[in-house]
């Protein structure tokens, strides 16, 4: 913008109009005093001026506009029709004019001369903003080169307190600085430490990590430059970034000798017991099938006396003590008895066969079910029992194993009925999500839920744990036959199939058994 002062607004109006013409911004104002108002509160590229005011007279003004530092270097072109003696020419240069033109005033010269300080005024402005500009860049330069520096001999004194070996590395790959534990191995600032030729990682490798610009580990053995031993240790080089720049990399060697060589014996360890177990199942294998032979021949030779003793007692009972209540008495308790120690041999034999490997398949438990009822048909009717069988799947089982859990259940819910009331049993499925007592329903789930539950006596269930455990009943064995055995076997051919089993019951008012099973043992088993 340039500013016009005259007090005269005719001239003010003619040179206004010869500057627009040229698309210049113009301001003005009519005296010396209102110039410098308007000086301070605006920046202008060019100012002329008219000599000859009333008040301040334009070297009065420019004298003082020389004194403010934001416009102090404003050129000032003069104008005057009055005083075109040489001193007064004179006296407008020293007082800060860079021209002085007389009037009456040639446009053309005065365009020419306004374009020149103008663009002259303009640049000077631009360089100006320039230097500014950079001294900023400078100041800025300099705090962050001093803070720089502050940070990288707080990073040395980091370094220089820890334990490891620490470096940092230029982006160059020169290494820049080491702690006082580089020179135990590394003659040089420059020299990296000798890396054993066991290894793949080599001395010239981790200049080739660098240019990938991400966080690099490895084990690596190197020479203490002292007595020559190598040790094992673990070298990490991290990059420093700035954004996405990387300032420069940091290096540490943690010494893992020690705990390298502990790994070792335990590896070792590992491997000799390792292979101390496995001579241990292979002989577990061979005892376990040996007692499983023994089990069945001790069996086999238990039961043949005992066909015989219940065989001669039943011959001496009709033969020899028809009417003589006592003596039937005492034998029909030898023979009851004989027909518990035969049932307990089966238990035990059926729990003995439970170890062996068994194959799986494609097992429908509502036939398996069906089957059971039929061969308890006698029970059920003689006890009036109701039997509510919902639809059961086909999963991947073993089903004589199947067989015995539903023949136990069942069996434990008619044994234990109520002798007033009328058994029910209810048998149901559903297919679940995961494997898991509590889990939800899913039509897609790969596990089943089996619920039995029936009317009958119950138990409390503070003895939960001890169900499930061989030999263990809760009720007298006058009043309740059996041997303590069914829910074991039930307990362990569930585990076999990899599923789980638990009870819910109240005293006198019925028990459910749940069990969860896997559809399939394949997908189980992965």
């Amino acid at each position: 913008m340039i500013l016009i002062v005259d007090d005269k607004p005719e001239n003010i109006f003619s040179l206004k109009s010869i500057l627009k013409l040229h698309n210049f911004l113009i301001d003005s104002a009519d005296s010396g005093e209102e110039a410098l108002k308007k000086i301070l509160n605006n920046a202008y590229s060019l100012i002329i001026m008219d000599v000859q005011m009333p008040g301040m007279d334009g070297f009065e003004v420019a004298e003082t506009i020389a004194g403010f530092n934001k416009s102090k270097d404003t050129p000032i072109i003069f104008l005057s029709a009055v005083n075109t003696d040489k001193r007064f020419i004179t006296k407008g240069y020293t007082s800060g004019g860079i021209d002085y033109v007389t009037k009456p005033v040639d446009p053309d010269i005065l365009i020419m001369k306004v374009k020149t300080f103008y663009k002259l005024s303009e640049q000077k402005r631009e360089l100006t903003t320039i230097q500014d500009s950079l001294r900023k860049e400078i100041e800025i330069r300099k705090k962050a080169q001093d803070d720089s520096d502050i940070r990288m001999q707080e990073l040395r004194q980091v370094l220089e307190s820890l334990p490891e070996i620490a470096f940092t590395i230029k982006n160059n790959g020169e290494i820049e600085y080491a702690n006082k534990r580089w020179y135990e191995y590394s003659p040089t600032l420059q020299t990296f430490p000798e890396i054993h030729s066991d290894n793949t990682f080599d001395s010239e490798h981790w200049k080739e990590v660098l240019k990938t610009g991400v966080e690099f580990s490895s084990e690596v053995r190197i020479k203490n430059i002292t007595n020559q031993e190598y040790r094992y240790f673990l070298l990490k080089i991290i990059p420093v970034k700035q954004g996405d720049t990387i300032l420069k990399f940091i290096g540490t060697f943690s010494d893992i000798h020690q705990q390298k060589l502990t790994n070792e014996v335990l590896e070792q360890k590992v491997a000799e017991r390792t292979s101390e177990l496995s001579t241990k199942n292979q002989e577990l294998e061979i005892t376990n099938h040996e007692l499983q032979q023994f089990a069945w021949v001790v069996s086999h030779d238990l039961k043949e006396p005992l066909r015989k003793i219940q065989a001669f007692c039943g011959i001496i009972r009709d033969k020899f003590l028809k009417g003589n209540e006592e003596a039937e008495s005492y034998l029909e308790r030898a023979i009851a008895s004989s027909n518990r120690m035969s049932t307990l041999i089966n238990d035990l034999l059926d729990f003995s066969r439970l170890s062996m490997s068994t194959l799986f398949k494609p097992t429908v438990l509502n036939a398996t079910v069906d089957e059971l009822l039929h061969d308890f048909d006698t029970i059920i009717s003689e006890k009036h029992a109701i039997i509510k069988r919902g639809d059961l799947p086909v999963l991947e089982a073993v089903p004589t194993q199947m067989r015995q859990i539903f023949q136990n259940l069942i069996s434990n819910a008619l044994k234990f009925s109520k002798k007033d009331e009328t058994p029910v049993i209810t048998i149901q499925s559903e297919l679940i999500q995961k494997k898991a007592i509590n889990s939800p329903a899913s039509p897609t789930g790969k596990y089943c839920k089996i619920t039995v539950t029936d009317n009958g006596i119950g138990f409390d269930e503070k003895y939960l744990d001890r169900i499930f455990v061989i030999f263990q009943r809760l009720n007298n064995r006058t009043a309740y036959e059996g041997t303590g055995i069914g829910l074991a076997i039930a307990k362990k051919i569930v585990d076999k199939h990899n599923g789980l089993i638990t009870a819910t019951s109240k005293e006198n008012e019925g028990t459910s058994f749940i069990i969860v099973l896997p559809i399939d043992q394949h997908y189980n088993n992965h």
